[in-house]
């Protein structure tokens, strides 16, 4: 099985440690891994500012970077769900059919799903409140959307429940959004922190230590809440909690 190891650019720019725990995670299970050093952007922020024709160039190299490879992996639901649920449509305008959007998953995901994880090494001996952000919720399924009235699952806690140690908690209103958003953030940003306080309300109310969760990016923005408020809370993402026995 060839993995081709796909890491966001803000994962790569100003959470690198992110992205080598999920090498650390795919190799100790025996997975064969690449970085393909060409990777850039999968056009996500382009397509999300309106200028989704700006993304049609970076789907393509994606594609053509990607393709030979039996799955591609990356540690940020919100960009492997662009990839999946939008390269098709951009590519198709060029006459191209898009050829990784189908074997494109996020860590968890294929943690979960396709190498079908049940046991890792190493402790977390620390209370942790699980962030579900939308992405994941309503594109990716890593954990259940509220509004479908479905029994509950979350793809994050069956993995976080494997380290030895840890104490797994969920904020009121779980798959509520935490206000980031991407471009919603800068062109709404006093709707998005509000909304970002309000969520950051809810996790410390848990008595967690930590956040975690499948996406730097509402990581990033609770953080900032939380260091301009001096909140008393950690941020972590969940392949670093995964790893931490590596």
């Amino acid at each position: 099985m060839k993995i081709g190891l796909f890491i966001p650019c803000y994962v790569n720019a100003v959470y690198p440690e992110v992205g080598v725990a999920t090498y650390k995670l795919l190799d100790y299970l025996g997975l064969d891994v690449d970085y393909p050093l060409e990777q850039t952007c999968c056009g996500q922020p382009m397509a999300n500012a309106g200028f989704e024709d700006k993304a049609i160039h970076l789907a393509e190299q994606f594609d053509h970077i990607f393709d030979a490879y039996d799955y591609v992996v990356g540690p940020s639901a919100s960009c492997v769900a662009f990839v999946r649920e939008h390269h098709p449509d951009l590519l198709k305008k060029e006459g191209h059919v898009c050829r990784t959007s189908s074997k494109t998953y996020d860590i968890c995901e294929f943690l979960h799903d396709i190498v079908k994880v049940d046991k890792l090494p190493g402790r977390f001996p620390h209370k942790v409140s699980v962030h579900n952000s939308c992405h994941g919720v309503r594109e990716l399924h890593l954990s259940s959307a509220s509004e479908l009235n479905i029994p509950p699952f979350s793809k994050v806690k069956d993995l976080l429940s494997l380290m030895e140690g840890i104490e797994l908690f969920e904020p009121a209103y779980v798959d509520e959004c935490c206000g980031f958003g991407g471009m919603f953030s800068v062109e709404e940003p006093s709707v998005s922190v509000c909304m970002g306080q309000d969520k950051l309300r809810n996790h410390i109310q848990t008595g967690a230590e930590y956040i975690t969760g499948a996406d730097s990016s509402c990581l990033m923005h609770m953080q900032g809440v939380a260091k301009r408020e001096n909140l008393p809370i950690k941020f972590i993402h969940v392949t670093q909690i995964l790893a931490s026995g590596l």
